[in-house]
């Protein structure tokens, strides 16, 4: 079978033709047609073999040595009807896949899940040469698995006849080794080898491979054993002279190294010795036996917890900085990435050790290869690989080719691009010999620049809407190094004239810089006339460019130049001032009307309240009326409390007021009722409700009760409904749900468990969808005691493996969105964020996998259409919080600033205050001091005449009184 697999991945695929044929073309047409079912077959044959202990074909006479000539015997004897290829549905369905992620992958390569796919849908399909070149690709792209490396390396041992074949699987090897840390590559590999002792040079090859396995990981305290059982095996099987002494210090080597299940081994070999075993090799296995005491309780903390475990590594990792030994450092480090290769700061701290302290040129270079193969959408450690490189020799030309594959990364900040960049010029800048006037070095590097710039402005402004330097760092570092490297003037003055117009004219730290780039490397003339224009451009702090220049014109300008000066910003000055002045007015302005708004607001409250509580008064004395005339007017005999109630709040409807009065009769006497309506019946419900004796929150209970809100205020039977949703998360005590006076329900209530744990369970369920509203569940914390407590679910911090969607349709659901999204990578959670009525507001957050897969999905889903609604897409990096700004206490040196300085709503995001503290006056707003009575406004004129207004409640009076 491997015969005929590894024939047909050479020969090119031949359709089958109608009409007659010669029988050399028949023998042909019908390998072309069985040829996909013999790659089919070789696959499922190196799976089984790998998965399996052995072939079941040895029931039929086959064994599983002479497996390959059986299917070769099968494929030629068989008819050709028995193998005509015919496309059924699902291997049509396969192809087309097929095609799909093939298309996906020529625009976007760096899709890790396009890659999986296409090698597991062409794997199936029987396409060797194919497979091939795919698991080729994905590798040059990629660091693969275990589980990839395993599966391809079983794939080409089962197809490997000759030398050659066998060459091919040992580099494959020895890059599956490359990737990760991991045992089991390096036991198969071990194996493998063992099978070519018989060629030239053998026996090296296969103790050369034991030996590094045992440096790469012979330490692994779980996993180690099993390399060490196998070349002991290996060498205990060579019949030499020597074999014994190898043997023996195996079993040294080994007893000196702290691993699991030490005691066997050590038992194994008294047995195996002749001879006593030497005093020193006990002494290190005791002391091998303290060491694995020292490492038990980090492993067993591993074996516990699930992955990926970074904490438990991390603490790992902190426990061998401490004790200092650089092999089992590194193979910590390692450990800890295999389940954690998408975490950018573990690689640049296991990269930052190695090159502070190992500093071994090829070990450095590796790891910061593989980091950016494993998280590329990281800046930092592109620009740690580039100083890695230039640090220890590294061509010109390789540096170049890595710095064009970091602009192809993908970054997700604008920002990223112009810090990679800078890297990169720095590096060039070293390269530069600035004692010549002219060197190729210095072309490269100005054109870099050049290069630079073009790329922030089409590039990257293009695709994040901004060109991630608004301070224009890199001119100004290309300006520096043009003024005191080479020069050259006249090419800074040029880069900070394009600085200047690039928006940065109103910062007086830009104008400086440029001043004393002048004065070190210019003249007095260029200085003045910065100075100059800085005075008349600069808007945040004009005060300190004016005394830079007033400082120097009193040293070195004669008095002309200063009499200008003097005029220039005492001008400008008066200006700002004038600026400040109307801003503070029309910032005092904007506090009154904030001020005044606030108080009629409340006013409208009052007298809303007010108006609420005549009614109600106006209609008990109306009841109270009605009464007196059904005692004078009715029968002597006085009815129960309990059946006037119920007349008194019932309302019949304007239908039914004929049929009532009849019913009821002159007299008011009415006939008994059997049924009673429903508002009767939610009114007696209420009045159970309010008879129910209230039951004060015991806050010794905290711990196990947690606080439910935003429930609906029509939900009946609350702590019956809600009964079967908490039980899930343990024993419920008790449900209070608060009800108010009248006996609504307040939408919240607390839920008391019996355990903690329950308690906390419980919390998971907080956004859940109740009735159409989602409800709100938290920690019982009682605020009195802990004022700044605040429950926030979710982080507002970046998060780059997460998505902020804004422009949704309010139609999109959850399932829709996920359907959009999946396209590009692993979607972990979707959240659609809605008010508190549960009501969609068009907004989203959808978490990733990893940073990979979000940056690639802001790129294909920003600016899409979505029912005919464009979506905005960007990484989640929600707005700092500010905090509410407090106004000052009073202290001895002067009265206390009033709250009611910065309106009703704080102060304004805009209302800056322009005014210098020198002229600011107390306000005059202020109704009350606080030890007396503040001075009383100024009364306009139109202000004494106003006739004052009347609210409805006033009116109200007047009808009354008449």
């Amino acid at each position: 079978m491997a015969t005929a697999a590894a024939t047909s991945a050479t020969e090119p695929e031949t359709e089958p033709k109608a009409g007659p044929k010669a029988e050399g073309e028949e023998d042909e047409t019908k390998a072309a047609k069985t040829r996909r079912k013999v790659l089919s077959r070789a696959v499922a044959a190196a799976t089984y073999k790998t998965m399996g202990p052995g072939w079941d074909q040895q029931e039929e006479g086959v064994s599983e040595s002479d497996g390959d000539e059986y299917a070769m015997a099968s494929s030629a004897e068989s008819s050709p009807g028995e193998y005509e290829w015919e496309y059924d549905e699902e291997e049509e369905k396969n192809q087309l896949e097929i095609e799909r992620l093939e298309e996906q992958l020529s625009i976007n390569v760096y899709d890790y899940n396009c890659h999986v796919d296409l090698i597991r849908l062409l794997r199936l399909e029987g396409e060797l040469t194919k497979v091939r070149m795919a698991r080729q690709k994905m590798s040059e792209i990629f660091p693969l698995t275990e589980e990839l490396w395993l599966e391809w390396l079983h794939d080409e041992i089962s197809m490997a006849l000759d030398g050659l074949d066998r060459e091919h699987v040992y580099d494959l090897f020895e890059k599956a080794v490359k990737d990760y840390i991991c045992p089991n590559i390096w036991l198969e590999y071990g194996q493998y080898s063992v099978g070519g002792i018989g060629q030239k040079g053998g026996l090296e090859k296969v103790r050369s491979v034991f030996e590094r396995a045992l440096s790469s990981v012979g330490l692994h305290m779980t996993k180690g054993l099993p390399i060490w059982e196998a070349y002991r095996e290996f060498e205990s099987a060579i019949v030499e002279a020597a074999r014994l002494e190898k043997v023996h210090s195996l079993f040294r080597r080994q007893l000196a190294i702290p691993l699991y299940d030490m005691e066997a081994t050590f038992a194994e070999y008294e047995e195996w010795s002749e001879d006593p075993i030497p005093e020193s090799v006990i002494q290190n296995y005791n002391k091998a036996l303290q060491q694995l005491e020292k490492y038990k309780p980090y492993e067993e903390a591993l074996l516990e917890a699930e992955a990926p475990r970074l904490a438990e590594y991390q603490a790992y990792i902190d426990f061998e900085m401490k004790m200092g030994d650089p092999a089992r450092i590194q193979l910590i480090f390692e450990r800890a990435l295999v389940e954690n290769c998408l975490v950018p700061d573990l690689w640049i701290r296991y990269s930052q050790y190695l090159d502070r302290q190992l500093k071994v040129k090829d070990l450095v270079l590796s790891v910061h290869n593989r980091a950016v193969r494993n998280c590329p959408w990281t800046v930092a450690l592109w620009s740690r690989y580039l100083l890695a490189m230039e640090r220890h020799g590294v061509d010109h030309q390789v540096i170049s080719v890595t710095f064009e594959k970091a602009l192809s990364a993908g970054f997700i900040q604008a920002t990223d691009y112009v810090e990679i960049w800078q890297a990169y010029l720095d590096y060039l800048r070293r390269r530069v010999d600035f004692k010549q006037d002219s060197s190729k070095e210095l072309e490269e590097l100005r054109s870099a620049f050049t290069r630079a710039l073009e790329y922030l402005k089409q590039e990257v402004e293009e695709r994040f809407n901004e060109s991630g330097d608004p301070s224009c760092t890199i001119m100004q570092n290309w300006a520096r190094i043009e003024a005191r490297l080479c020069n050259n003037m006249q090419k800074a003055r040029e880069l900070w004239d394009s600085i200047m117009t690039k928006g940065n004219a109103k910062y007086a730290n830009m104008w400086l810089e440029y001043y004393n780039l002048e004065r070190a490397h210019g003249d007095t003339q260029h200085c003045r006339k910065a100075l100059h224009r800085a005075v008349q451009c600069t808007s945040d702090y004009p005060e300190h460019v004016c005394e830079v220049l007033l400082t120097m014109e009193r040293t070195e300008g004669t008095l002309e130049d200063w009499d200008i000066a003097v005029q220039k910003t005492e001008t400008r000055l008066a200006r700002v001032n004038e600026q400040r002045m109307k801003a503070a007015e029309k910032e005092a302005a904007l506090t009154q009307q904030e001020e005044e708004k606030a108080e009629y607001r409340k006013r409208a409250r009052a007298e809303k309240k007010a108006q609420k509580k005549k009614k109600k008064t106006r209609g008990a004395d109306k009841r109270k009326a009605d009464e007196d005339d059904e005692k004078e007017w009715g029968d002597d005999e006085e009815e129960p409390a309990s059946k006037r109630r119920r007349v008194e709040n019932s309302v019949p409807p304007a239908g039914e007021a004929q049929d009532l009065e009849a019913e009821i009769g002159l007299f008011g006497k009415s006939a008994p009722v059997d049924v009673e309506p429903p508002s009767k019946q939610k009114e007696r419900a209420a009045a159970m409700k309010r008879d129910v004796p209230r039951v004060l929150h015991d806050s010794s209970k905290d711990s196990v009760t947690v606080f439910v809100s935003n429930l609906p205020y029509s939900m009946e039977e609350p702590d019956v409904k809600l009964r079967p949703l908490f039980e899930a998360c343990g024993e419920v005590v008790e449900i209070r749900p608060i009800f108010s006076n009248r006996g609504d329900f307040r939408g919240y209530c607390y839920v008391e468990f019996k355990e903690e744990k329950s308690a906390i369970q419980a919390l998971q369920l907080d956004r859940k969808n109740v009735e159409g509203r989602p409800m709100f569940v938290s920690p019982c914390v009682d605020k009195s005691k802990n004022p700044d407590f605040k429950v926030f679910r979710y982080s507002t911090a970046l998060e780059k493996h997460k998505l902020f969607i804004s422009g949704l349709p309010f139609s999109c659901t959850k399932e829709e969105l996920e359907e959009i999204c999946k396209a590009h990578g692993t979607v972990r959670d979707i959240r659609l964020v809605t008010n508190r009525a549960g009501k969609p507001k068009g907004l989203a957050y959808v978490e990733y996998e990893n940073e990979s897969q979000a940056s690639q999905a802001v790129m294909k889903m920003d600016g899409m259409t979505i029912k005919e609604n464009t979506i905005k897409v960007a990484i989640s990096n929600p707005p700092q919080r500010k905090a509410a700004e407090k106004p000052e206490a009073k202290g001895p040196g002067g009265p206390m600033v009033p709250r009611q300085i910065y309106g009703a709503r704080g102060r304004g995001r805009t209302q800056l205050s322009l005014l210098p503290r020198a002229l600011q006056r107390p306000s005059t707003a202020v109704a009350q001091a606080e030890n007396g009575p503040a001075p009383k406004p100024e009364v306009t004129t139109s202000t004494v005449t106003e006739a004052p207004k009347m609210s409805n409640a006033d009116f109200a009076k007047l009808l009354l009184r008449k």
